[in-house]
């Protein structure tokens, strides 16, 4: 999930270099029809998988809902900051950890719970509610949030049942297919340069993809997210230092928070697992 974070945040980076010329859904399909490329090695792997009626309801649901949230989130770059654009994905992971809870079975306990309202607090110190006006683009991400949350959810429904590659590839393939209408609609002739930015935001969004798929695969929702919460402290030092965003001392304030949150849930789990490996006194220890 740290490297996922990491690889998120380039994406980001690249995104709001590419600049707003190229329209949001024309963006995003360029996205992820360069990233078809990547399939290429793992087509054996897709041949091997037995596609049941359920996969491909699944496959179904999350490409629908990963089309709309990412030609949001591509329109999103284009009218906020990237440290406000991190910090609205933070309902995301909020959503998803109550929703794994509400409708996977996932346990929940209080300190998990306490660790997500607080990384939820400090969102909302950053974006301040009622305080300031709320722009087009903050709306688009409140709707990012809500459409990643069903997709994060039958991802790890599919990661439960397949490989992570073919969960990256089907991604892919049901989200190209339904943007491509939609960047018709909107098409403008893209630059050599664009391509080539859009191609490094297909490697940097696959690579991403399939090291997250690899922690759902590994562990429970409710653990894998509040990591994600790190990201804001990258994507707040991006903003500043290569886009010239000034560093408002709410988004410092709310950071804190946030990464307060994060090392203590981390160090939680860490000492309960260390617990459930650590032998009894008496027992031989290797």
């Amino acid at each position: 999930m740290v490297v996922t974070g990491l690889c998120f945040v380039a994406v980001t980076a690249l995104v709001k270099l590419n600049g707003p010329r190229i329209p949001a859904a024309e963006a995003a399909f360029l996205r992820y029809a360069l990233g078809l490329v990547f399939l290429l090695p793992i087509l054996g792997a897709l041949k091997r998988v037995e596609f049941t009626p359920r996969l491909w309801r699944l496959f179904a649901i999350r490409g629908t809902f990963h089309t709309v949230g990412v030609t949001l989130w591509f329109f999103a770059m284009t009218q906020i900051s990237i440290a406000e654009v991190t910090a609205m994905n933070y309902l995301t992971p909020v959503y998803v950890t109550i929703a794994a809870a509400l409708f996977l079975g996932e346990k929940l306990a209080m300190r998990r719970i306490a660790a997500v309202l607080c990384a939820l607090a400090g969102a909302m110190i950053i974006l301040r509610p009622g305080f300031r006006e709320l722009s087009i683009g903050h709306i688009a991400m409140l709707g990012v949030a809500m459409m990643f949350c069903v997709s994060y959810l039958t991802a790890k429904l599919q990661a439960d049942a397949i490989p992570a590659s073919v969960v990256v590839a089907m991604l892919s393939i049901t989200v190209t297919i339904g943007l491509a209408p939609l960047a018709y609609s909107v098409w403008i002739t893209p630059t050599l340069s664009e391509v080539g930015l859009l191609f490094a935001v297909a490697c940097f969004a696959t690579a991403g993809h399939y090291t997250m798929t690899l922690a759902f695969a590994a562990t429970p929702l409710t653990v894998t997210q509040p990591v994600t919460f790190i990201q804001l402290v990258w994507a707040v030092s991006l903003g500043y230092f290569a886009f010239g965003e000034a560093v408002d001392i709410w988004v410092i304030i709310g950071g804190f928070v946030i990464l307060g949150s994060v090392t203590f849930i981390t160090w939680r789990e860490a000492m309960l697992k260390r617990g459930e490996i650590t032998p009894m006194s008496h027992e031989t220890k290797v």
